[in-house]
């Protein structure tokens, strides 16, 4: 049966306000209640704030949020909802979690994709695969088997229904908001946000970590800390970034085709500036590769009772002692 998101979000808002509403009736109750017991009836307040009321309320937009309740760190918007959903979708991506089983699945050190089957009630017949190699890449367009764009869309597919899977894209990226087509919109967000709102809900200790080659947006790539291993970096190094680099490199040589052979004026413009761009994005590529090299021949060793901040650091020195900025800053 095919969902709508839609549907879906009104019922949640419905019920997180219902909640909202309930907890302050039940605390002014109790004021009602204590006033009374020590006679301080008209004297003290029975209303509760909105801002004070601890528990969630939804509104569509920000600019929905009355003054009131300004200060209340539990107010979420529809964008919430949608960047919440979007964190479990690649967690489930990652196999933290799973359509098939509630709670947390790989959550071990050196979890695998093995462990993940071990734990499902029908190994041979899982709803939603985690990602093999723990290495979703995320680029301005669409290069890799397992690009991360490609791979919400089909969770949102697997979740959601195939007949309204336009209609949830859409929904999601007017949550998300920006110009273009529903996956541009979503693609942007990864591309740009999805790493920063990570961290903000995990206080800056992010459990998936972005590596990133720079401004040009020539590479990034997002791992799931606890299903890290020694390999993981030189995995990615070779099974993305080289094949990124050689991309970029025949689309290169595509676009020199076109000007080369075009007649036509606005072609060969829009050519020129996507060559140029792609130039860039190879250049930032190729002077990554150098940065991440050593990290990768190090095998860096990691253990999760360190915690983030410390494992964060370690990742990024190599064995001779020299440091390398590959990861996203917290």
């Amino acid at each position: 049966m095919s969902i709508l998101l839609s549907d879906k979000y009104e019922a949640r808002k419905a019920e997180v306000n219902a909640r909202f509403e309930q907890l302050r009736a039940n605390e002014e109750e109790l004021n009602r209640i204590f006033a009374k017991i020590y006679n301080m009836e008209g004297e003290v307040p029975i209303e509760v704030e909105d801002k004070y009321v601890s528990v969630a309320r939804i509104f569509d937009t920000a600019d929905e949020i009355p003054e009131s309740y300004k200060g209340n760190k539990y107010v979420r918007t529809k964008r919430d909802e949608i960047t919440s959903l979007i964190s479990y979708a690649v967690g489930c991506m990652f196999g933290r979690y799973s359509l098939d089983v509630d709670g947390l699945i790989l959550a071990d050190q050196g979890a695998t994709v093995n462990d993940y089957l071990a734990k499902m009630p029908d190994p041979d017949h899982v709803t939603f695969m985690p990602d093999g190699d723990n290495v979703l890449p995320i680029t301005d367009d669409e290069y890799f088997d397992d690009d991360t764009v490609r791979y919400f869309i089909d969770f949102v597919r697997t979740a959601y229904g195939e007949e309204t899977l336009e209609q949830n894209l859409a929904f999601i990226a007017e949550a998300l908001g920006g110009k273009g087509t529903s996956r541009e919109v979503i693609r942007t967000y990864f591309l740009k946000d999805f790493f920063k709102d990570h961290c903000q809900t995990y206080k800056k200790r992010p459990i998936y970590w972005l590596f990133d080659s720079g401004k040009q947006n020539g590479f990034k790539a997002l791992i799931y800390l606890h299903r890290y291993m020694p390999d993981t970096i030189g995995n990615l190094r070779v099974d993305y970034l080289h094949k990124m680099q050689r991309v970029y490199e025949s689309e290169i040589n595509r676009m020199q085709d076109m000007i080369d052979h075009s007649t036509n004026a606005r072609e060969v413009a829009a050519s020129t500036k996507r060559k140029e761009k792609l130039q860039k994005q190879l250049k930032e590529c190729r002077d990554y590769d150098e940065m991440i090299a050593p990290l990768a021949l190090s095998r860096i060793e990691m253990d999760l009772d360190d915690g983030v901040k410390v494992n964060y650091e370690k990742i990024q020195t190599a064995s001779d002692g020299k440091k390398y900025a590959v990861l996203a800053k917290l």
